[in-house]
């Protein structure tokens, strides 16, 4: 019952895998289970899992690259769509995979399963963080005078904005039965739509403007801004767990072709209006820019606010219970699981006040993580599940660019978001 809970509020938010995040077993082969999601309902599920905060950056992301930069959007945008297509066929090969490790196990046996689930946790861990200096930002921007002395220590105003924002967050990240979050995290679209909404608005009614030029290409901010385009579309380890929801699993196609479509035209909008609007001057969240004394800022803010709190405890709840399966053997899972949610939830907050840079710890992600989970992996397995790599042929050689590409994005956008957080520290 603790893992069909587990499998229900998965699907409200961006990178959950639809599991209960063992890395040690399989799904039960033997489990009935009835596909009842309607195709608007996956629509729904899936549009919720692709819109997140990758939204507040990619006016940042244009900014880097320049606007050449956006053919690379489209780029990512049409491989990470291929290789939602290259899930639905693994999964089609085996009827038993139920979840994204599970594709892992059928590629590449044990190993495989371990390295996709390890891969998932700490992307999950570190999208978690940036939920915390998200946070923090954007209630330090209301905010700027909330600081603190701490026997004689000062706090600044965002990191204790994000302390703050820590405790908020703190028993939420304690409750079992989180149900209740899993509704508030389930309106990532309706979030991306409002906070779009209310830039667009600050643009044209208070006194902003769509005055500036900007420049066609930067190429030294190319590897940057393809790491955070990447960021925006990292929801595949949900899509085995929408896909075996489906009544009607032949339209899962489909539902891919109109999420991936209708999230590029709201993640391109976005970064036009934003990059037309603050220029070169554009901050890694684009709310960071807004004028705090309009309505329309403060509503955007707001809305913002509202995702770290809603979606931090569900985020981190797969690896909680990856390492509730390790340990379960020597201690109580109840008090178990209490243990290592607060000392992953400090962990968090020690990794954000010494990491406060959002911006480059999300290229980290998109490049090292989200362009792996996303890009190399399904093609990986799809290749050795198919049996596609023993021919040579066109889909081979489509599938191997892809792979190469996922490579070249991960090596090189790993370095240089590595180079840009030394360079802050």
């Amino acid at each position: 019952m603790e893992d069909k809970k587990q499998e229900d509020y998965s699907l409200a938010i961006p990178l959950l895998v639809g599991s209960n995040g063992d890395v040690g077993t399989k799904a039960d082969e033997e489990d009935q289970y009835t596909p009842t999601a309607s195709f608007f309902s996956t629509c729904f599920n899936c549009l919720n899992a692709l819109s997140g905060v990758g939204i507040l950056s990619v006016p940042y992301a244009l900014a880097s690259g320049g606007w050449l930069s956006l053919i690379l959007l489209f780029a990512i945008a049409s491989s990470t769509f291929y290789t939602g297509l290259l899930i639905q066929r693994c999964m089609d090969a085996d009827p038993t995979i139920r979840s994204y490790p599970d594709i892992g196990d059928r590629a590449f046996g044990n190993t495989g399963r371990i390295l996709v689930s390890i891969t998932m946790n700490v992307e999950l861990y570190l999208v978690a963080t940036g939920f915390l200096i998200l946070g923090g930002d954007n209630l330090s921007n209301l905010f700027p005078e909330m600081e603190f002395d701490i026997y004689g220590t000062r706090i600044g105003a965002q990191a204790g904005c994000l302390v703050l924002i820590a405790i908020v967050i703190l028993p939420t990240n304690w409750l079992n039965n989180m149900s209740l979050l899993s509704y508030i995290s389930a309106s990532g679209v309706l979030a991306s739509l409002i906070i779009l909404g209310s830039i667009l608005w600050a643009g044209v009614f208070d006194g902003i403007g769509f005055q500036e030029k900007g420049e066609t290409v930067n190429w030294n901010g190319i590897p940057s801004a393809i790491s955070l385009y990447a960021f925006c579309y990292c929801a595949h380890p949900v899509f085995p767990t929408l896909y075996t929801s489906m009544k009607n699993q032949r339209q899962f196609s489909k539902v891919l072709i109109f999420c991936f479509a209708f999230c590029t035209v709201t993640y391109s909008s976005m970064a036009v209006i934003g990059y037309l609007m603050f220029g070169p001057n554009v901050e890694s969240q684009i709310t960071l820019n807004l004028p705090t004394n309009n309505i329309s800022s403060r509503v955007a803010i707001s809305t913002t606010l509202v995702t770290p709190i809603a979606k931090y405890a569900l985020m981190l709840t797969p690896t909680v219970n990856a390492i509730e399966s390790l340990l379960q053997s020597y201690y109580k899972r109840k008090k178990c699981g209490f243990l290592i949610r607060t000392i992953l939830m400090i962990s968090t907050v020690v990794v954000a006040l010494f990491l406060p840079y959002f911006g480059e710890l999300m290229s980290l992600v998109g490049a090292l993580l989200s362009a792996t989970v996303s890009i190399t992996i399904p093609c990986l397995c799809y290749l050795k599940i198919s049996g596609t790599y023993r021919r040579f042929g066109l889909e081979m050689v489509i599938v191997g660019l892809i792979v190469l590409v996922g490579v070249i994005v991960a090596v090189v956008g790993t370095y240089v978001s590595f180079i840009g957080i030394v360079g802050r520290l």
